[in-house]
C-alpha cells in the first residue's frame, strides 16, 4: 500500500502527460461504405491526435481488397454521427506515402496539422480559413463520430472500405477511477 501511495504522484504525472493525446479507431469494411458494398476487404485504423504538438498520426492496416488502392484519406463532417458522407478533410488525393496499386498493406505517418498541406484546401476554406480552425473542426468531427477513414480502389472508385473514427476511452478517466478507488480503500482501512 505504501508503495502504491508513493507511486501516486508518478501515476498522476503520467496521466497529465498523456492527456494531450486523443486516440480514435475505426474498423474498415465494405458494409460501412455508402452505399454499402460486398467487398471482402477489411482493415483497421488508429488516428492519434496530439493536441499540444498539433500532430496527427495515421496508422492503417488493410487486406483483401478487390481492387488496387487509388487513394485514402479522412472525410469530415457528416450530418449524423456514424452515417452519411462528407467531403475530404485531409490532403488530397491521398495521404502522403499511402500504399498505392496494392490490395493489402500498412501505413504509418505523422502529419504536422499546423501545415495547410495536411488538409484538403476546400476543408480549410469551409472551416474558418486557417489550419488551426480546420484542425478544430476535424477534432470535433472525430470526437462526435462524424469523420471516417476511407480507402478507394480501382474496383470501387467511391471507396471500397471505410470506418467511422470513434474515440478510445480516455486514460485520464481511468486514472480518475483508480484514484477514487484508492481513496475509498484508504477510508475503509483506517
Amino acid at each position: 500500500m505504501k508503495l502504491l501511495i508513493s507511486l501516486l504522484p508518478l501515476l498522476l504525472a503520467a496521466g497529465v502527460a498523456r492527456s494531450a493525446t486523443v486516440v480514435y479507431t475505426a474498423n474498415l469494411n465494405g458494409s460501412s461504405e455508402f452505399p454499402a458494398n460486398a467487398s471482402p476487404g477489411q482493415g483497421f485504423a488508429t488516428v492519434t491526435v496530439d493536441t499540444i504538438l498539433k500532430t496527427m498520426e495515421v496508422n492503417v492496416v488493410f487486406s483483401g481488397l478487390q481492387g488496387n488502392v487509388t487513394a485514402s484519406h479522412i472525410h469530415a463532417l457528416t450530418a449524423i454521427a456514424g452515417s452519411g458522407t462528407a467531403g475530404v478533410a485531409t490532403m488530397t488525393p491521398t495521404f502522403a506515402g499511402f500504399p498505392s496499386g496494392v490490395a493489402a498493406g500498412s501505413y504509418d505517418h505523422t502529419f504536422d496539422m499546423t501545415l495547410t498541406s495536411s488538409y484538403n484546401s476546400a476543408f480549410i476554406t469551409s472551416h474558418g480559413g486557417t489550419a488551426a480552425s480546420a484542425l478544430a473542426a476535424l477534432e470535433a468531427g472525430m470526437a462526435d463520430g462524424k469523420s471516417y477513414l476511407n480507402i478507394h480502389t480501382s474496383a470501387f472508385g467511391g471507396g471500397e472500405i471505410r470506418g467511422f473514427l470513434v474515440p478510445e476511452p480516455a486514460t485520464g478517466s481511468m486514472l480518475a477511477v483508480a484514484c477514487a478507488a484508492l481513496a475509498c480503500y484508504r477510508r475503509r482501512h483506517r
